[in-house]
């Protein structure tokens, strides 16, 4: 009876201490698999101004957050990131704005408030705009990354002054000189 005991322990060991040992990814890995996240969702062909794409990479899983106009767009997203090698599990959870034609106005009259300002027109030169604007139901939240707090607060009060928004969140941030 000892001797199958020890014999359970022995093989039992090693299965245990796998279960609770969790699996290490070295740090090289994790950089390229978030740069290669990166640059999946900014080449998704479907992405443009109105949508907002966040992620986090913890180990070799990916989650996917943010606001999209194009339902087609969220899946195109996951399955971009879910063909990157390394990548063993995506939870997608970005939300599909709904259908709103008063939103669509908006999202245009905030677009030329914003990009069409003078003092803000350099931000409206790169193809992927840093400046993201997200509409749902007639609230605004601005997203994205400006030079300066001059120019968020600016792009805070082009929105406010677009007729139409009932609230603007600005959570546009600063970058950090190089």
């Amino acid at each position: 009876m000892r001797g199958k005991l020890l014999l359970l322990l022995v093989l039992g060991l090693p299965s245990v201490l796998c279960s609770q040992t969790p699996r290490q990814i070295p740090p090289q890995a994790v950089g390229r698999i978030t740069q290669e996240v990166r640059h999946q969702l900014v080449m998704l062909p479907y992405l443009d101004v109105f949508d907002n794409l966040t992620y986090s990479v913890t180990g070799y899983d990916v989650t996917l957050r943010g606001q999209v106009t194009n339902p087609a767009l969220k899946k195109d997203a996951e399955r971009a990131v879910k063909n990157i090698e390394g990548v063993e599990k995506v939870d997608n959870q970005i939300e599909v704005l709904p259908t709103s034609s008063m939103d669509d106005q908006l999202r245009l009259r905030l677009y030329r408030a914003i990009y069409g300002f003078g003092a803000l027109e350099k931000y409206a030169m790169p193809v992927i705009k840093p400046i993201r604007i997200i509409v749902k139901s007639g609230n605004v939240t601005l997203e994205g990354v400006v030079d300066n707090k001059a120019d968020k607060d600016m792009a805070g009060l082009r929105a406010n002054g677009v007729s139409g928004a009932f609230s603007v969140t600005n959570n546009l941030v600063v970058e950090k000189a190089k």
